[in-house]
């Protein structure tokens, strides 16, 4: 599905910080730079994909943009209202509007309850349905996701894993949000299940017409079902493109090594892809390098990257990239 030029969410230089250690360690409190100045747009309709290396802050982007974890710096706009710094109170009707669905279904569902009253929580704390309403919503999400009705009774370990990742979805989509955050969906489950949790969500995008964030490490898997791609490094965005334009042709060096690195069948040797192996680790977010982030492990760094950092920037073809010489866009 392709999106609309007009954003569902937006955000504007988002920053996240969290502090450890306490004044009694030796070290004193130090600052993880999880988040930082972000801007990302997502349009209604689309499905923009989120990639990077573990680590790099893809999972504590998404709960900053669904308000679990409070925005240090920057904006956060829903729907063209600023939502940062919203209590508790406030966020409860945008709670109904977005959702998330987590990486580990087995972490993110209690152990304790039935499926069917899992799925039925959201709408009990924010729907004016009846009892019987809301057993018959839960019957017709059951089957929106693929579960059979005797499925309700069930505890979560009686499923398996893709059975419990189709109990988190329906539990996401029970409110009829516009924009689901999905971070990592796929990622803890079997091959051949992932693409039956891709179809259905591409399903569930078609009929419920909702707009998606897709967050993997995959790069397979986020081609297939993404319409923008962006690609993260140590908690910023170095670019943001078309998906299909970034796979075929990345601008920026850290998105060249991560696609160099999908597999691919070769049928002839001059269809064989060159692949990039970046050197050294990823630096500390505690001690973020000077400079563009990546130039320790950037095969074309040169002096002024070790000095100035890259801003995302936008070029002709619509391509955004953070390196002062990316490939051609």
């Amino acid at each position: 599905m392709t999106g609309t030029d007009q954003p569902i969410l937006e955000t504007r230089a988002l920053s996240k910080r969290f502090s450890i250690g306490t004044r009694f360690s030796s070290e004193g409190r130090r600052v993880v730079h999880a988040v930082d100045n972000v801007s990302l747009t997502v349009r209604r309709g689309e499905t923009v994909g989120l990639v990077g290396e573990s680590g790099c802050g893809k999972s504590t982007l998404a709960r900053c943009l669904v308000r679990l974890y409070d925005i240090t710096d920057g904006q956060l706009l829903f729907d063209g209202d600023d939502i940062t710094a919203k209590s508790l109170a406030e966020l409860r009707p945008v709670r109904r509007r977005l959702q998330m669905v987590f990486q580990d279904p087995s972490a993110s569902l209690n152990p304790r309850r039935r499926v069917g009253d899992l799925v039925a929580e959201p709408l009990r704390v924010h729907a004016k349905l009846t009892s019987a309403g809301i057993r018959e919503r839960v019957a017709e999400l059951f089957d929106l996701v693929g579960l059979l009705p005797d499925h309700v009774g069930r505890y979560p370990h009686e499923f398996s894993g893709g059975q419990r990742q189709r109990v988190g979805i329906a539990r996401a989509i029970a409110l009829n949000p516009d924009l689901v955050v999905l971070d990592e969906p796929v990622s803890a489950l079997d091959v051949s299940v992932q693409a039956q949790i891709v179809n259905l969500l591409a399903d569930l995008q078609d009929k419920l017409k909702l707009t998606y964030i897709f967050i993997a490490h995959d790069l397979s898997v986020v081609r297939q079902v993404s319409t923008r791609i962006a690609v993260m490094y140590l908690g910023s965005i170095v670019e943001e493109g078309p998906s299909e334009e970034v796979f075929s042709a990345p601008a920026h060096p850290y998105s060249q090594a991560l696609i160099s690195a999908v597999p691919v069948v070769e049928t002839t040797p001059s269809g064989r892809r060159k692949r990039i192996i970046l050197s050294g680790d990823v630096p500390s977010p505690l001690k973020p390098p000077a400079g563009c982030r990546f130039h320790p492990r950037c095969p074309v760094a040169k002096d002024r990257c070790r000095t100035e950092r890259p801003a995302l920037v936008e070029h002709k073809s619509g391509r955004k990239v953070a390196c002062h010489f990316p490939a051609s866009v």
